[in-house]
């Protein structure tokens, strides 16, 4: 029975990925101020627009309604797989369960499984792209699903930020921590737990020390590079991002990379020059 993969635009899936898939996104809602911002807002037009704030845009979960929507648009025979954001950091995941029960209490006939990622960004990613070619080849949703809770659990996630601003802004850091650790040139190497949340792993002085320490971490896991893929996010800094690529592909010869930028909601709490990889 074919399966089709659904995710939130928290996952920064790269666009070919989507299309070559075809996976649908469910976008969370941004709003400046009072503005809830289009969906179809190009990137450049979103980092620019934030550059310009005083105060962060804000981030809202889609409402169940716009699951339900997309959930009876795939066709009879059809089950759905649908892969949010860590449940820890967003209340995407029990929206779209509410969508499941409306879904069945409706009484449609397809099955559908939704999973908390335990992840964002890059790593949600990684397990996206991965449900995705699982559903060319498994048998049914059930063995998918053993697929991905393996996947979930294996993925490493590591991301460092050149600005505290937006993490201050965000009320995540005091401002006077965050003037401190801005002056200091502090930078902070974060990791996704395995529960889903954002733990700071290290504090350097500079960037560039924060992201040889980034890249260290993947000298801690042995990689099948034949098979294996890597994500690589970034919020706006495309160019820091293909060097970070080049650097990996140098040492860790992966077979695929999903290359992207971080959207309004991932970028809302980077702030810009953000790099994460996933593995």
């Amino acid at each position: 029975m074919p399966i089709k993969i659904i995710t939130d635009s928290g996952s920064d899936l790269p666009l070919e990925v989507a299309e070559q898939f075809n996976i649908d996104i469910i976008h969370l809602p941004v709003h400046f101020g009072h503005e809830r911002m289009p969906e179809d807002t190009d990137i450049q037009t979103f980092y620019a627009k934030m550059r310009k704030s005083e105060v962060l845009p804000k981030t809202a979960s889609p409402s169940p309604q716009v699951f339900l929507d997309t959930f009876k648009k795939v066709e009879a025979g059809t089950d759905i797989m649908v892969i949010c954001m860590s449940s820890n950091i967003s209340s995407t995941f029990q929206t779209a369960m509410i969508a499941k029960e409306m879904y069945e209490e409706e009484g449609h006939p397809n099955a559908i499984e939704i999973m908390d990622s335990k992840n964002f960004s890059g790593g949600q990613a990684l397990i996206v792209a991965t449900a995705a070619k699982g559903s060319l080849t498994c048998s049914s949703l059930e063995e998918l699903k053993l697929m991905i809770l393996d996947k979930i659990e294996a993925v490493n996630a590591y991301f460092t930020l050149h600005t505290l601003e937006n993490v201050i802004k965000g009320g995540r850091m005091n401002r006077l921590s965050g003037a401190v650790a801005s002056v200091l040139n502090i930078k902070l190497l974060l990791k996704i737990s395995e529960e889903g949340t954002v733990e700071v792993m290290e504090k350097t002085r500079g960037i560039s020390k924060a992201l040889t320490h980034l890249l260290d971490k993947l000298d801690g896991k042995q990689h099948d590079y034949d098979k294996a893929m890597i994500a690589i996010v970034h919020s706006n800094c495309e160019q820091l991002a293909l060097q970070i690529k080049e650097l990996i592909l140098d040492k860790h010869p992966f077979k695929e990379i999903l290359l992207s930028c971080m959207g309004p909601v991932m970028g809302t709490y980077a702030g810009e020059g953000g790099i994460g990889v996933a593995f």
